[in-house]
């Protein structure tokens, strides 16, 4: 497919409902990380454009607080239909810009849509409470209404479902977007803005700034009065710094940020469906995912047994580019992020880690920024890949012998966003459920992401939680009404 061909190819800004330039003319590149080659040059945004969209924002905004729930519900909805029907397409541009899979593409557009579809529904339901009173002649209260202005910044492992599990509790709620996605996939996040303009949803409700100047653009959101909410997905380091930039005016935010998930095999667990989770935890779109598995714990009697099997279906994988069909792994983002996955690898070796399986590198990973997957034995417990996110696909495997051995492990990080669990004993289950400091818990399963799921974490992994019931409330004020009757 040519990109330029695409109805959804939407290589500017969009605001106020209308496709224009930057201000200032500058344009940025936008590769296939599977090729190298440059796909798409985009309209750079600014400040000035951040302002401009958040002017525009605040206008919409008054408005579409006050449209009723189930219009808000019908054109959500109706958005959603748009993008399952234009799946295809969206799945294209995705593997073009990103490099996953064309199959994990396709998936990641349903994903994304699950949130739009949830919402809909979760628009008719922002219930508020009646408080039964101190004292007679009077009534409490408690409505709910729309924080304001929002402004995303969405990562590029996810450039569709992220910025979609966003958007659609804030438009549910009543409020109006200014997004910024990552440079690396900015293609999706304008087909997606694309799909809203069709769907009928007013203009200046979502507003999407592409731009390269990605601290600019964030100083440009986070001093702007006008917004009261900040939504971002992406490193701790970044996060940190946006809540200090929102402290100035107390702004509200939400922050999804770094992961280091352990994944836990006892003795007494399912080793073809640990394997079989591992595989979908790990090497998900080439291991660059938050909720990924970073480091498996294996309990010493099954530790060789484990390591055979994830060896064994590991040799499945074809590595290439996203678009052919047998491609079932693509690459990495960047070269930045190959260079980093190495690091790790050769700082566990050099600690003493053993390679127990690396895919063969084939001559036509060198166009693009490919990395082998690859299996780590005999990891120490203070390799840097145990700390560390390692987005990419090494799976390092850690011996352990007693379940609180390995409760402290896996508790040693500073983050808790999502852990995986596999054993066949409840009262275990029910143990390292109470125990394991994280979000997120996935029991005999290595796939956990839902919309009808509260997804987020502790520690340093950030605060707030995106879909289900729970996903709205970020996006509303709680207001109290005390009335008094004679």
């Amino acid at each position: 497919m040519s990109l330029i061909e695409s109805g959804l190819f939407k290589p500017q800004l969009l605001i106020d409902g209308v496709w224009s330039a930057a201000e200032d003319g500058k344009i940025f590149s936008v590769e296939n990380p599977a090729t190298g080659e440059v796909i798409a040059q985009v309209a750079d945004a600014t400040p000035a454009d951040a302002k401009r969209a958040i002017a525009a924002a605040a206008r919409a905004q008054i408005a579409w607080a006050e449209t009723s729930v189930l219009e808000r519900s019908r054109l959500l909805r109706k958005w959603f239909d748009l993008v399952m029907h234009n799946q295809e397409e969206l799945a294209k541009i995705l593997t073009i810009e990103q490099g996953k899979p064309l199959a994990e593409a396709r998936g990641e557009i349903a994903y994304g849509a699950s949130y739009i579809e949830w919402f809909a529904e979760e628009a008719k339901r922002i219930y508020g409470d009646v408080i039964a009173p101190s004292e007679n002649n009077t009534r409490i209260l408690v409505i709910k209404q729309p924080v304001g202005v929002v402004a995303t910044i969405t990562p590029w492992n996810f450039p569709n479902a992220m910025l979609a599990r966003k958007l659609a509790p804030a438009l549910a709620a009543g409020c109006a977007v200014v997004a910024k996605p990552a440079a690396e996939t900015p293609l999706s996040a304008l087909a997606l803005g694309q799909l809203a303009v069709d769907a009928g949803i007013p203009a200046g409700l979502i507003n999407i700034l592409p731009s390269s100047c990605a601290k600019e653009i964030g100083e440009a959101f986070t001093s702007n009065e006008q917004v009261r909410k900040i939504s971002f997905t992406g490193s701790t380091a970044v996060g940190k710094q946006l809540i200090t930039q929102c402290a100035a005016d107390v702004k509200r935010i939400s922050l999804e940020l770094g992961g280091n998930a352990p994944f836990i095999v006892f003795e007494d667990a399912d080793l073809d469906a640990a394997v079989a989770g591992a595989i979908a935890s790990k090497f998900r779109n080439a291991g660059q995912t938050c909720v990924c598995a970073n480091r498996f714990y294996v309990q010493q009697t099954i530790y060789d047994t484990f390591c055979e099997k994830l060896a064994s279906a590991m040799k499945g994988f074809v590595i290439g580019n996203g678009l052919d069909k047998e491609i079932n792994m693509g690459p990495l983002i960047s070269n930045r992020a190959q260079q980093k996955a190495q690091a790790l690898l050769d700082d566990a070796v050099s600690r003493g880690a053993k390679i127990a399986y690396q895919a063969k590198q084939d001559d036509s990973w060198q166009t693009g920024y490919f990395f082998p997957p690859t299996l780590l034995v005999n990891v120490p417990v203070d390799a840097r890949l145990t700390c560390e996110e390692i987005f990419g696909p090494i799976a390092p495997i850690i011996s352990f012998e007693t379940e609180a051995q390995v409760i402290q492990f896996a508790n040693s990080s500073e983050y808790g966003l999502a852990a995986y669990l596999y054993t066949r004993d409840a009262n275990r289950i029910k143990r390292l459920s109470d125990q394991l400091q994280t979000g997120m818990l996935g029991v005999n399963t290595g796939l956990i992401s839902n919309a009808m799921a509260p997804f987020g974490g502790v520690k340093q992994s950030g605060w707030g939680r995106e879909g289900s019931r729970y996903g709205m409330d970020d996006y509303l004020n709680i207001k109290y009404l005390r009335e008094s009757f004679s």
